[in-house]
């Protein structure tokens, strides 16, 4: 009885349980521990983004107010008091021409962010009625064994948050084949250990951007006869390669601190070396190993900016450099809800991860 009162209560911030505390709140009926959980996992959060939003605003329009001064005071200097005053009417009439260009506020951040959707919606009409048109061209193409016509329209936002992730989940794959068998063979040789340690402490600190210009090394020479865009490729290469050691460096620590009392039953048992390997080390080691597949996957997703700004690969990286260089009016908010989306996006990755973890372990954690 008093088990099932525990786990009522674990459960009742969970799911639907929400919803349960909710209305135990307005009825009255809330225990003293439960509000204060109640507070400390709504309220708080809430006061803590309200508190950020608040100071950003202040933060954005003191800028903004700091360079509209410098911007008159140097017409004023230039010029002439005439000129001081056409800057200070131009700059209070909104004209986009003599605006300052710094931090964007929350609210012109957010402006942005339904324009990047306005823009994807009216590219995917585009999209869309350029397929419906080439629809009957492409089928002939085909039947004629020729490639079809394909759309070359530039990319939405929605667009390039997709092709970072088809990239580095592609990223991740390459790291977890090449990381996890290599680090279990390093976990059981001491031998093993000792000949691939100098190979992993020389790459593992190695820049991404050393690895996209080692990575382009060698796959345009591979693919020197292609004439399709190898800037895919070499991005999730590029990104497993940078981002595997933790796996790697994991799985053999886990692998090698097997109990040793797990070994000895696998002997008892004549269990076979493949055998051995599923059945007992890779479940004893499955925390250490998921603790390293969520450091690279988090790597992995860092990373990815940069050598897709390298790569010209259109992405979440190559958007926020485009927009960098584009210098318009609304450039430095677009970027701000970029920044926004990799944070997001990250985030969410990490609590999949963490949620296959306490799927497949036997040891259970809530994450940071």
């Amino acid at each position: 009885m008093k088990q099932s009162i525990t786990l009522g209560k674990v459960t009742k911030f969970m799911g639907l349980g929400f919803l349960s505390t909710l209305k135990d709140l307005f009825t009255g009926k809330l225990d003293k521990e439960d509000f204060k959980n109640f507070l400390r996992k709504v309220f708080v959060p809430l006061a803590s983004i309200l508190l950020f939003i608040g100071l950003w605003h202040v933060g954005s329009k003191y800028l903004y107010n700091r360079e509209a001064d410098f911007k008159i005071e140097k017409a004023l200097t230039d010029q002439g008091p005439a000129a001081a005053e056409a800057m200070r009417e131009c700059i209070a009439s909104g004209d986009i021409s003599c605006q300052p260009n710094t931090l964007p506020s929350p609210s012109q951040v957010w402006d942005s962010y339904k324009s990047l959707l306005r823009d994807h919606n009216i590219i995917s009409a585009d999209k869309a009625a350029f397929i419906e048109k080439t629809a009957t061209l492409n089928a002939k193409r085909i039947a004629e064994g020729k490639a079809p016509i394909t759309y070359t329209g530039r990319p939405s936002f929605i667009d390039q948050i997709i092709m970072s992730l088809k990239t580095v989940f592609a990223g991740f794959l390459l790291a977890l084949i090449i990381a996890v068998p290599i680090g279990v063979l390093i976990g059981l040789s001491p031998t093993l250990k000792s000949a691939f340690n100098w190979f992993v402490q020389i790459f593992k600190p190695v820049s991404p951007v050393v690895w996209y210009l080692l990575v382009f090394m060698i796959v345009k020479t591979i693919l020197i006869d292609s004439n399709g865009d190898s800037s895919f490729i070499i991005s999730f290469i590029s990104v497993g390669l940078c981002s595997m050691w933790a796996t790697l460096v994991n799985t053999a620590m886990g692998v090698s601190s097997v109990d040793k009392d797990y070994i000895n039953v696998a002997k008892v048992l004549k269990l076979g070396p493949f055998q051995k390997v599923f059945k007992v080390i890779l479940p004893s080691s499955l925390p250490l190993i998921f603790t390293g597949l969520k450091i690279t996957l988090s790597v992995a997703w860092m990373v990815l900016i940069a050598i897709e700004l390298l790569a010209q690969s259109p992405g979440l990286g190559l958007f926020v450099w485009e927009e960098f260089q584009n210098g318009a009016n609304d450039s430095n908010s677009k970027i701000i809800v970029a920044m926004f989306v990799i944070g997001i996006i990250g985030f969410l990755l990490d609590r999949i991860m963490l949620t296959i973890q306490n799927a497949v372990s036997f040891n259970k954690n809530d994450g940071i």
